[in-house]
């Protein structure tokens, strides 16, 4: 068994031995069929000399996929994946795996569940918190993902949610892909094992997303970056400027007990480039900051909560139901969820921000504007049989004798109330005498009058 699991890791990356390799199964020495001869050249680019023989990398990947499930049923063994279904159904059944999800549209909080397979979203960055999220989305039934990764499983992930330790040494997306196709079927996956800050990769993440979609040549619906450094942020944020491509942004700090997501609209709202972190203001290359052995904090609570909140804000996006939020903060410390929106900057240092928000200023003026009017309701008590009336106890003068002096605001300020002048207001209390008579008596006196 240990060796299948080296042949696994062989496969998704390790160069390979000539010849084939044998493992040993329980009860028997049956030979595993040959391995194909690995592709030369570099792998954690993802698109070496596999590119040049595309089929080769089919039969690879398929070959990788044969000896996960052979591992899986030595170790346990598990049901054949369920067939898929072609058309969401609310029938409550043991079986249908969508009928809680189609209780939302039964419920009037969702118009047309259906419509979610119909939407491609990319996620960038399979860790913590994207691979949380990929499986969310795939549980929710998406139509299509497209993960982004060039890291490998290992066991210091662990501490996180999804990945398990007989994945070590597999790439994230390849594992991600195979755990997320046995969930859901039903949903389509590309996985691209490259770091899409270089040069070459940058231009094909650009054209995967341009051109991703369910059907090929149309754009994805939304972007989703769940990576953990800025680099890989500002070329997120570089390409959906270009692109005038929507996108979420999320992020857990390093002592792992916040985090927050994002939505931003290119020239709508602030990208990430308008109000940037001070390692990206101040120009810091973020790897000198890394010290040797030391490393950050990391939580599977804070990173579960922030992939849940960022897809709650993608299904409510992408489905048109509820308040999508422009930002979302979570602090775990005083349970604290602060929100906001920033409007664009002007002055953003991305070009492609500034030509996005002047597309944006052209809509905005072409379109009709819509005057409000704001209608005062008047106040009107129902008749009623003994002829009862509501009015105020306190008169105009009477208030404004209770209320406190205005302070000089500057022009269309006002305050919302007033302090009132204890000393002006002091009621002189009147003091009764004693009197020497007993509770008995004073209460027979009441009796009388």
């Amino acid at each position: 068994m240990a060796a299948a699991a080296r042949t696994l890791s062989e496969v998704a990356g390790a160069p390979l031995e000539a010849g084939t390799l044998l493992r040993r199964r329980r009860g028997g020495g049956r030979r595993s069929p040959p391995l194909p001869e690995a592709p030369s050249g570099r792998q954690a680019g993802g698109r070496g000399a596999a590119m040049a023989e595309p089929g080769r990398l089919e039969r690879l990947e398929r070959r990788l996929r044969e000896l996960e499930d052979e591992l899986a049923r030595e170790r346990g063994g598990r049901p054949a994946p369920r067939a898929r279904i072609e058309t969401m159904s609310p029938e409550v059944t043991d079986t249908n795996p969508y009928s809680r999800l189609m209780a939302l549209k039964r419920m009037g909080i969702v118009k047309d569940y259906e419509k979610i397979r119909t939407f491609t979203v990319a996620v960038v960055g399979v860790g913590g918190v994207g691979s949380v999220t990929a499986e969310m989305l795939t549980r929710c039934g998406i139509g299509k993902l497209l993960l982004f990764d060039y890291d490998k499983v290992e066991l210091a992930n662990m501490n996180r949610l999804f990945f398990q330790p007989h994945q070590a040494g597999l790439s994230k997306v390849q594992a991600a892909e195979h755990t997320l196709r046995n969930i859901n079927p039903d949903v389509q996956f590309e996985v691209h094992n490259y770091n899409i800050t270089t040069l070459d990769n940058f231009e094909h993440f650009m054209d995967r997303i341009s051109n991703g979609a369910l059907e090929e040549g149309k754009p994805v619906d939304l972007v989703l970056s769940c990576v953990d450094n800025f680099e890989a942020r500002m070329a997120i944020n570089t390409a959906c400027n270009e692109l005038g491509q929507i996108w979420m942004e999320s992020g857990v700090s390093e002592n792992a007990v916040s985090g927050h997501i994002q939505l931003i609209i290119p020239g709508e709202s602030a990208c990430f480039a308008c109000a940037p972190p001070l390692v990206v203001a101040a120009n810091i290359d973020e790897k000198t900051l890394k010290r040797e052995g030391v490393c950050a904090a990391s939580l599977p609570t804070t990173m579960g909560v922030v992939a849940g909140i960022l897809v709650q804000n993608v299904l409510k996006y992408l489905l048109n139901f509820g308040t999508v939020s422009y930002y979302l903060g979570y602090n775990a410390m005083q349970d604290f969820f602060p929100t906001m929106s920033m409007k664009p900057n002007p002055q953003c240092s991305d070009q492609n921000c500034r030509k996005q928000q002047e597309n944006y200023k052209k809509k905005a003026a072409a379109q009709p504007k819509q005057e409000v009017i704001e209608q005062q309701e008047e106040i009107v008590h129902e008749d009623n049989d003994w002829g009862i009336e509501l009015v105020s106890e306190t008169s105009e003068d009477e208030l404004k004798a209770a209320s406190g002096p205005v302070p000089e605001l500057p022009e269309g300020i006002t305050v919302a109330y007033t302090i009132p002048n204890k000393e002006e207001n002091l009621i002189t209390e009147e003091t009764v005498a004693e009197s020497e008579e007993s509770l008995e008596e004073l209460m027979a006196k009441m009796r009388n009058m």
